[in-house]
């Protein structure tokens, strides 16, 4: 707590303390306290003033640092002074206008070239002055060239709107054609510096060079338009002509005086003569509703016919000032062209249409020439089998009777040519039927066992004369295929494999590969070249050019190749010259096969010798219609000392047995008996009348149908020309049941 005023000056102060003091001293010289209290009291007022005298020395100190605190200032206030002179003589020699707005938008200062062009504002620019009080002393100045249509207050408003934005840089034009781009920038603190330039050389001079690009322009146009092929021609708005090349009035037969700058479209409309014919696309009326449109143009394309031999071609397109463009060109050529290409293209279609009827016609004839070479094939074949059967029944029973070496020499080597000739046949027949397009498989599920294991014995035999051993691996896969037409697959490639192979071994076996099974057929032969791989599967083709008839005329692989292709069984092959070669064919395989049909060749074995026949008195009923073969046939058992029956119908064999009462104990029926007559028939009218019979049905077709109607009815099936030895073994299982049902009688 003080005992002075601070805000005293220190005269005043002083004065205070002297008279607390003399105050004090006189109260302890008159108080009535013992002399201890007075002399407290003195040196209470000697302590007081000491302190005063401290404080006296700070207020002393204060004193001069206000004095230097006030000095510093007022050098401070002489720099400012100094520097806003040199700040304002700066912003003075700037050549454009300037002025400084601090951030609540008032003006802090200008130089006298800010809004100098508007020279009734001068007065009112002070400092002090708000934002949009300038702008509105500018609105109002009647140097101000506003646009059409914009009072001062939509100017003024729009100008506010752009102070709002972060970088405002925008030209204003005053009057007498001047201008002024003024430009914005935001300073640190937020306020805004204003400039203003004078740009009325810059505008001048770029008008000036626009003036000079637009005629350029405009010359390079008129040249650009002179120079194309295509007559162009250029209205405005109001349809009036703007521009144009010299090539439209040649082309639309239109004097030059005609074509004019401001020319009225309609009128050169007018001008166009009645030869001027419009065929596709527009027409008059049409075009010129066009031209009159109001709202946007699309593009139209027409034609138009001029005289007898000139037509053009016009396209017409608005632009996006409201005026349109239109263009013509000459297309005669290019229309005459397309007319002779269109009669050219009529001739050569009625050209095509008569060479495709022609191809037709030959297409059919072929087709014709085929199915009757297919018949041609199968009948020849029929007619053929039948006399070849019967020749070789005839040597078999002369084989019986011969007794000379010689002899018999000589029967085997007419058998085995007769065995060429049969299998020849049977090869032409094979390829017929796989080359017709009305072929029908019967595609089943059939154990791949069921084929390999009868084959392979059959062929062993074959392989055994050579010398060669014949190797088969069984399978217990079960495959999608025709049987028939996949062991005569199998046949081909084994005979093949045999006839080429000298010395080693053949192998028939199966590999699993996925959903699917390759059958293989591997020999030690020679091997094949890699260019003879793909020759070998023509017809008539042998690489073996030293092996005899006998071997074949090379059709084993032609229809090897044909079945494959029919079924859709992919063929493979692999061969190596000196290392043999390998046949495979692909099959899908399946689940389990379908329930068991007729064992396909397999071999059933005699059970007796040709002269244990004689001892059971055997009585066959013999039904054939050719006589040469009927007579062989029973010539050929007879010498069996079989008892046989003749017949040549159904009807006759049927009447024979009526008469002669008696029931035969084997049957041989050829399946073709005549017209509306077949074995099949004959084989179910005797089971009848007769009880089931031991028997077969003999026929040269080769149809899988056939071999499946036999089997469905239990009779066997002999094919054409008989196998003596098949037939051996038919007669020998009559007569074991024939023994067989003695004994149990």
């Amino acid at each position: 707590m003080s005992l002075t005023n601070p805000a005293d000056s220190l005269d005043r102060q002083n004065e205070k303390l002297i008279k607390i003091a003399e105050s004090l001293m006189k109260r302890v010289e008159r108080g009535s306290a013992p002399s201890g209290a007075a002399y407290e009291q003195f040196e209470r007022a000697a302590l007081l003033e000491k302190r005063v005298r401290e404080r006296t020395l700070e207020l002393e100190r204060t004193l001069d640092l206000l004095h230097e605190s006030n000095a510093k200032l007022a050098a401070a206030n002489s720099e400012t002074e100094a520097a806003r002179r040199n700040l304002a003589d700066a912003i003075e020699t700037v050549s454009e206008g300037f002025a400084l707005f601090d951030p609540s938008d008032v003006l802090v200062m200008c130089n006298s070239r800010f809004c100098r062009d508007f020279r009734d504002t001068a007065y009112d620019l002070r400092p002090g002055l708000a934002f949009d009080g300038y702008v509105d002393l500018v609105s109002r100045s009647h140097y101000l060239d506003l646009p059409d249509g914009l009072s001062p207050q939509d100017w003024a408003a729009r100008r506010l709107r752009r102070h709002k934005d972060r970088r405002v840089l925008f030209n204003v034009k005053l009057a007498q054609d001047r201008w002024l781009q003024v430009s914005e920038h935001r300073t640190a603190n937020g306020g805004t510096v204003v400039l203003q330039t004078d740009v009325t050389d810059l505008i001048r001079m770029e008008r000036q060079e626009r003036d000079k690009m637009r005629d350029k322009q405009t010359r390079m146009i008129r040249a650009t338009l002179d120079h194309l092929n295509q007559g162009v021609c250029i209205f405005d708005e109001k349809a009036r002509l703007v521009g144009w090349n010299t090539k439209i009035g040649s082309l639309l037969a239109l004097p030059a005086r005609h074509l004019q700058l401001g020319a009225s479209f309609f009128g050169i409309m007018d001008l166009l003569g009645p030869d001027m014919v419009f065929t596709r696309g527009l027409d008059r009326a049409g075009f010129a509703q066009w031209a009159r449109s109001d709202g946007p143009r699309g593009p139209v394309s027409f034609e138009v016919r001029h005289g007898p031999a000139v037509t053009l071609q016009v396209f017409a397109r608005g632009m996006p000032d409201g005026g349109f463009v239109i263009s013509v060109t000459d297309v005669s050529a290019e229309r005459e062209a397309a007319q002779q290409l269109f009669e050219l293209n009529e001739i050569l279609e009625r050209r095509v249409m008569e060479r495709t009827l022609e191809l037709e016609d030959a297409l059919s004839a072929a087709e014709r020439a085929n199915a009757s070479k297919s018949r041609f094939v199968a009948a020849a074949s029929h007619d053929l089998l039948q006399p070849l059967s019967a020749a070789k029944l005839y040597i078999a029973s002369l084989s019986d009777r011969c007794e000379s070496e010689d002899d018999k020499a000589v029967l085997r080597k007419t058998e085995s040519a007769l065995n060429g000739a049969e299998q020849i046949i049977d090869a032409l027949l094979d390829i017929s039927k796989l080359d017709s397009e009305g072929l029908h498989f019967d595609i089943r599920t059939v154990a791949l066992r069921d084929i390999m294991r009868p084959l392979a014995e059959e062929m062993e035999g074959l392989a055994a004369q050579k010398g060669l051993r014949l190797v088969w691996v069984e399978s217990g896969l079960s495959v999608r295929t025709d049987p028939a037409y996949l062991r005569r697959i199998l046949q081909n490639l084994l005979a093949n494999a045999i006839r080429y192979t000298d010395q080693g071994k053949v192998l028939l076996g199966a590999r699993r590969m996925g959903n699917s099974v390759r059958i293989e057929v591997r020999d030690t032969g020679p091997g094949i070249a890699e260019d003879d791989q793909n020759s070998i599967f023509e017809e008539f083709r042998r690489l073996d050019d030293s092996a005899s008839d006998n071997d074949g005329l090379g059709l084993g692989l032609a229809i090897v190749e044909r079945a494959c292709a029919r079924l859709g069984h992919p063929l493979g092959l692999w061969s190596q010259l000196g290392r043999g070669s390998c046949f495979t064919v692909t099959l899908p395989v399946t689940g389990p096969r379908d329930a068991p049909g007729p064992q396909l060749g397999t071999p059933r074995g005699s059970y007796l010798g040709t002269r244990s026949l004689a001892q059971y008195g055997l009585i066959t009923l013999l039904v054939e219609n050719d006589p040469q073969l009927r007579r062989a046939m029973s010539v050929l058992m007879e010498s069996w000392g079989v008892n046989v029956i003749e017949a040549e119908d159904a009807p006759s064999a049927l009447d024979l047995l009526d008469d002669l009462e008696i029931t035969p104990d084997a049957v041989l029926l050829d399946y073709q008996l005549g017209p509306g007559s077949s074995g099949l028939d004959l084989y179910a009218t005797l089971q009848q009348k007769l009880g089931r019979l031991p028997g077969a049905i003999v026929s040269a077709n080769r149809a899988p149908e056939l071999r499946d109607s036999c089997a469905a009815l239990g009779v066997d099936f002999l094919q054409k020309p008989i196998d003596r030895q098949k037939l051996i073994d038919l007669l020998s299982e009559a007569a074991r049941r024939m023994g067989t049902n003695t004994a149990q009688g």
